[in-house]
């Protein structure tokens, strides 16, 4: 007897659709991350007000209300631009899965900016001083000296984006992306099994929480690593 009643498959293709939103947006929102947090270190000023501006937006905006926002409004957005280039109106709908992932790279880029920015500060500048000293090319003291340290700094910060990355999956489901939720959702009206379906989805969501902070475990060793831990 199928527990699933014929759901499994689609409960299995919705996991691995919750995952592809996550890594996107992770993979997205690391490279916006680490391009503000270079930006809110640039010498100029406005550059600097710039990015705050970004992070004090994404940081006070709810996720969920930034989806819709990109969705309904990219919708509109795109079809006047169509009718202002075109003499012929039409309607062009954004798809819900660049939407979702572009939202939630905003929010993960907007709080990654802020992990690389105080990665990079907790950096002995005196080790940079010496690469330049010892004749180093910026290119291998950034590949040597500095990536490493900031890896290993930014590793638990960028650890906890990820988990709620994987948790904000779940909000997609409002614009109808097949994602987990939303197949449990259809599951539910299609068996009346509502306890079982989002029980089962949040074992999915547990399991995958539970496999990526090993994961980060396992990083933040192994970029850790060489480092002499200092007992109290």
């Amino acid at each position: 007897m199928d527990i699933f009643d014929g759901w499994g498959p689609a409960l299995a293709r919705g996991a691995l659709s919750t995952l592809e939103v996550a890594f996107a947006s992770a993979l997205c929102g690391t490279l916006l991350g680490a391009a503000a947090a270079a930006a809110a270190l640039s010498r100029h000023a406005m550059v600097r007000k710039l990015i705050q501006g970004y992070v004090t937006a994404i940081r006070g905006i709810p996720p969920l209300l930034l989806i819709l926002l990109i969705y309904f409004g990219g919708t509109v957005a795109l079809s006047r631009l169509w009718s202002w280039v075109s003499a012929t109106p039409a309607t062009i709908e954004v798809a819900p899965l660049p939407a979702g992932v572009f939202a939630l790279s905003l929010v993960f880029g907007g709080y990654a900016a802020e992990v690389f920015r105080g990665a990079f500060l907790a950096i002995p500048n005196g080790q940079i001083e010496a690469a330049k000293a010892a004749g180093m090319s910026a290119w291998r003291i950034f590949r040597v000296v500095t990536c490493p340290q900031l890896l290993r700094f930014a590793w638990p910060g960028l650890g906890n984006i990820w988990i709620s990355t994987l948790k904000d999956t779940s909000l997609i489901s409002v614009i109808g992306l097949s994602e987990l939720m939303n197949v449990s959702a259809l599951a539910t009206s299609d068996t009346r099994r509502a306890l079982f379906f989002y029980l089962a989805a949040g074992a999915i969501y547990l399991s995958l929480t539970l496999v990526s902070s090993w994961g980060l475990h396992c990083l933040e060793r192994h970029s850790a690593r060489g480092q002499r831990m200092v007992q109290p």
